[in-house]
């Protein structure tokens, strides 16, 4: 990736606190939707919008999309680049 794709986004992230922290959550685990808004103190539907803007950016990945309760996520290759410099 060059630098410009970074910046471009490392500054979609970092404009929302819900992504910043939910990214930085996550981290180098696997999380429910649940477990991020507990730790973060936010609420799951705002958790789970943050979500869906991650994974539209390659930044998280869900590992059991047909799950209906129970959907862990981690943090991609590019998502563990960005967590880097957050």
């Amino acid at each position: 990736m060059n630098e410009k794709e970074l910046y471009s986004i490392l500054g979609f992230v970092k404009v929302s606190k819900y992504r910043t922290d939910t990214l930085k959550t996550i981290g180098h685990t696997y999380k429910m939707p649940t477990e991020i808004a507990r730790e973060t103190e936010f609420k799951t539907s705002q958790v789970s919008c943050a979500l869906i803007d991650l994974k539209k950016k390659n930044l998280v990945v869900c590992l059991n999309e047909d799950a209906k309760k129970g959907r862990l996520y981690r943090c991609t290759e590019l998502g563990h680049e960005i967590l880097e410099h957050l």
